[in-house]
C-alpha cells in the first residue's frame, strides 16, 4: 500500500494545497524558523512534498507539531502517522502526499533536507499563508 493510499488518498491539486496551507499557517503561529516548502513532485520521491522547519527548543518543536496536526485536522479532516514525537529533534509528521519535518536547529543542520533535496523547486511560503 502506498503511503497515499494508507494517508487516505491523493486528494488532487487543491487538496495538496489545502493541507500545504494549513501546516504553513500552523507554523506561522508558533513562530517556526525559516519554513521551506520543497516541491517533490517530479523527482523519485515517495511523497509530493516536504515541509521544513525548526524550532529554537524541544518545547517549541513538539508546539509546532501540535499546531499543524490541529489546524490540520481542523481545516482536511487528516491526522498523520508521526515518528520523533517522544525526542521532540526532529518530529515527522506524513500525511502521504505531504511530509513536515520538525527539527531542532543542531538536527537541521546536520541532515540537510534542503542540500540533499537541493534539486527540487521550493514554494514560495507566502503563498500559502506563511
Amino acid at each position: 500500500m502506498t503511503t497515499s493510499a494508507k494517508n487516505g488518498g491523493n486528494q488532487g491539486n487543491a487538496g495538496e494545497e489545502k493541507l500545504l496551507g494549513a501546516a504553513v499557517r500552523a507554523l506561522a503561529s508558533r513562530k517556526a524558523e525559516r519554513p521551506v516548502v520543497l516541491d517533490l513532485r517530479g523527482h523519485d520521491a515517495f511523497t509530493e512534498y516536504f515541509v521544513i522547519c525548526h524550532g529554537t527548543s524541544e518545547r517549541q518543536v513538539k508546539s509546532l507539531a501540535d499546531a499543524v496536526e490541529d489546524q490540520v485536522r481542523e481545516e482536511v479532516a487528516r491526522k498523520p502517522s508521526t515518528e520523533g514525537y517522544a525526542r521532540g529533534e526532529w518530529i515527522l509528521l506524513d500525511y502521504g502526499e505531504v511530509v513536515v519535518h520538525l527539527f531542532l536547529e543542531d538536527a537541521r543542520e546536520f541532515y540537510r533536507l534542503e542540500a540533499l533535496w537541493g534539486d527540487c523547486p521550493q514554494i514560495d511560503v507566502a503563498r500559502l499563508g506563511g
